[in-house]
């Protein structure tokens, strides 16, 4: 059975819903942009974050390129933010400190319930697919061989906002093995991808639940090696990180900044050195209420709230 019959089949308990702080009146399932003018913000140096998946060192190298095209699209300047928490990039957005940015799979529907993000774009190969998969992985000699053998022991778990570090892994191993954390298996929280994948490949943790993206990155650049980690189970397909703009820059700028996304030519730049590493070779466009469906479900699956602090 397939992860999205799995959350069908089991209770929904959450309702995606945007905080009162935001309107949608055309129906689309995000923040709308303010008609008041008095509401929107045309800041002279634009802040961008990409999701706290990796070491940040890496990704502010790695996203430089693009921050200089985004600068000569758009006529400001513009900075790399290196978040260290989901929960940080979310309230950097809700306080209107972060303006363009790049939110991971799980943690998108809050996003744009809480801090109005507008996601419109998605990384792509480059015959346009897209998305990964969630896996769950251990190291050899771990007497971990498949699902089942997860009972009385232990998983890593990235953090609570993750799609693939926690949030579809909790559903599947409930709705499709009987395996509830807590009571079965052991739960740990790494903090991050890497984090988790590391500590598998040291024997820190016996097994973790991971999105295979960030594992073929770290496979390319020699972090860890391929016999250092066993699969013992692979998901569906899901999508990646969420590309988007806060709510309240103005409606000019948002465009600017959406066309920059598009117009960007990967070939030879420091995101094609890294990105490519998972598949990764252009923007596309996403919508929320399409993409991100099954993510929802998850959510439902799992009880996830969308009330804001």
């Amino acid at each position: 059975m397939t992860l999205a019959a799995a959350m069908l089949s089991t209770a929904a308990s959450a309702e995606f819903a945007l905080d009162a702080r935001y309107t949608d009146a055309d129906g689309d399932m995000i923040a709308d942009i303010p008609t008041d003018a008095s509401e929107l913000t045309d800041p002279d140096t634009l802040i961008f974050a990409y999701t706290p998946v990796e070491d940040p060192s890496v990704y502010a190298a790695a996203w430089a390129d693009f921050l200089t095209h985004m600068e000569e699209a758009t006529g400001k300047t513009v900075q790399f933010f290196p978040v260290q928490s989901n929960a940080a990039q979310i309230e950097a957005m809700r306080a209107g400190r972060l303006h363009i940015a790049g939110f991971n799979t799980g943690s998108n529907p809050l996003a744009v319930a809480c801090a109005g993000f507008r996601p419109f774009a998605m990384m792509a190969a480059a015959d346009g697919s897209f998305g990964y998969e969630m896996e769950i992985i251990t190291h050899p000699g771990s007497g971990i061989e498949e699902v089942a053998d997860l009972a009385g022991s232990q998983l890593a778990f990235t953090s609570e906002t993750s799609n693939s570090g926690f949030k579809a892994p909790s559903a599947l191993l409930s709705s499709e093995f009987g395996l509830v954390a807590g009571t079965d298996f052991e739960p740990v929280f790494s903090g991050a991808h890497d984090a988790s994948i590391l500590g598998v490949a040291n024997m820190d943790y016996p097994a973790a639940a991971i999105a295979n993206s960030v594992k073929a990155r770290m496979l390319d650049r020699d972090v860890v090696s391929e016999d250092q980690l066993t699969v013992i189970y692979t998901s569906q397909t899901f999508p990646t990180t969420g590309y988007g703009t806060a709510h309240n820059l103005t409606p000019e700028l948002q465009e600017t900044i959406r066309e920059a996304f598009f117009s960007f030519e990967w070939e030879g730049t420091t995101l094609e050195e890294e990105f490519s590493k998972s598949g990764e070779a252009q923007f596309i466009p996403i919508t929320f209420a399409e993409d991100w469906a099954v993510i929802r479900q998850i959510d439902e699956a799992n009880g996830v709230s969308y009330a804001c602090q």
